[in-house]
């Protein structure tokens, strides 16, 4: 069993940049890839980020690439994922989920989410 936390959302002006953090417990966190995903109202759950254990191999949806980064601090259970140059259409809640491999496509444990509003 995982527990996942996320924080660090909130409102932001386009063009602004927010720092989500998910915090992990329970199995061992590093023995795991990590995913972000987002769900904006009415909308489909979508893929954001993710990366693998080690945090050697990263890969994004093409709606972020250039501007989220994500990385992981496996001493501190934490994965995290920084957002630049935030648009409005970015607005959604943003969930962490944990994945036995690397870009596997399914993912075992989900955390609540955090709200991400990005203001115009």
């Amino acid at each position: 069993q995982v527990q996942l936390v996320e924080s660090g959302g909130g409102l932001v002006q386009a063009g602004g940049s927010l720092r989500l953090s998910c915090a992990a417990s329970g199995r061992t966190f590093s023995s795991f890839a990590m995913g972000w995903f987002r769900q904006a109202p009415g909308k489909e759950r979508e893929f954001v980020a993710t990366i693998s254990w080690s945090g050697g191999s990263t890969y994004y949806a093409d709606s972020v690439k250039g501007r989220f980064t994500v990385s992981r601090d496996n001493a501190k259970n934490t994965v995290y994922l920084q957002m630049n140059n935030l648009k409005p259409d970015d607005t959604a809640v943003y969930y962490c989920a944990v994945s036995r491999y690397f870009r596997s496509g399914t993912y075992d444990y989900w955390g609540q989410g955090t709200q991400v509003t990005v203001s115009s």
